[in-house]
């Protein structure tokens, strides 16, 4: 039997990181689910004069081939066979992703692919909906949060060592907005799992995070074994 370990959170929170980090410790394969939405918020962006972003959703979703391939333990993400895994870092996808992730049939697509992937593999997913929707019965869950403004400043830094231009108070303005969507959507909101280790690492760095979040996933396996 495989096992499944979900880390739900809000943008900005980390979870991508300490997932990945955590799937290299316990030789554990790492799902980005978020990465599968930028994907298709990519494809959908390519589609300039097409009209709305539903209508472009509704024309060629179908058209759309996500899969994951892994190199050297590193994740990277192909739409239709071209690695996009740099393109879909854009902060203009990131929120795309975040208004195209509210449609159904989109959610429906990604969320079959993301258990079919669980059902082969031990895994450690990260997204917004993980523990709640897609692997309900995970073996280990976790909500990892951080206050907006800490986010956004881990965001800036990333952006700029990136060579990238950024302006600190549209990306905390960005994550808040993005928090409310996220949040309310009809569509599997983001929602703490009842039964979630909740971590808040605004005032931890990266290795505390992580020496909290392994030392509770290991005590959770024994408990299960």
């Amino acid at each position: 039997m495989y096992k499944s370990i979900a880390i739900d959170g809000p943008s900005g929170s980390g979870k991508s990181t300490i997932a990945r980090l955590l799937s290299e410790k316990l030789e554990f394969l790492y799902i980005d689910t978020g990465a599968m939405y930028r994907a298709i918020a990519l494809y959908i962006d390519r589609l300039k004069s097409e009209g709305s972003v539903e209508t472009k959703i509704e024309k060629h979703l179908e058209d759309i081939d996500i899969a994951i391939r892994h190199e050297n333990g590193i994740q990277k993400i192909c739409l239709n066979g071209e690695d996009v895994s740099d393109d879909i870092r854009q902060e203009a996808i990131g929120n795309l992703a975040s208004v195209i992730s509210v449609n159904a049939n989109v959610r429906e697509k990604l969320v079959a692919l993301q258990r079919n992937i669980a059902k082969k593999h031990n895994v450690v997913m990260d997204g917004r909906d993980i523990a709640t929707t897609v692997l309900p019965n995970a073996d280990v869950k976790i909500f990892l949060t951080a206050k907006p403004h800490t986010r956004a400043l881990r965001r800036y830094k990333e952006l700029l060592e990136k060579g990238m231009e950024a302006d600190i108070n549209d990306i905390e303005a960005d994550i808040i907005k993005r928090d409310e969507r996220d949040m309310n959507r009809e569509i599997s909101p983001l929602r703490q799992a009842t039964d979630a280790y909740v971590v808040d690492s605004s005032d931890k760095d990266l290795d505390d995070t992580l020496t909290e979040i392994l030392f509770y996933v290991k005590r959770k396996f024994d408990e299960r074994s």
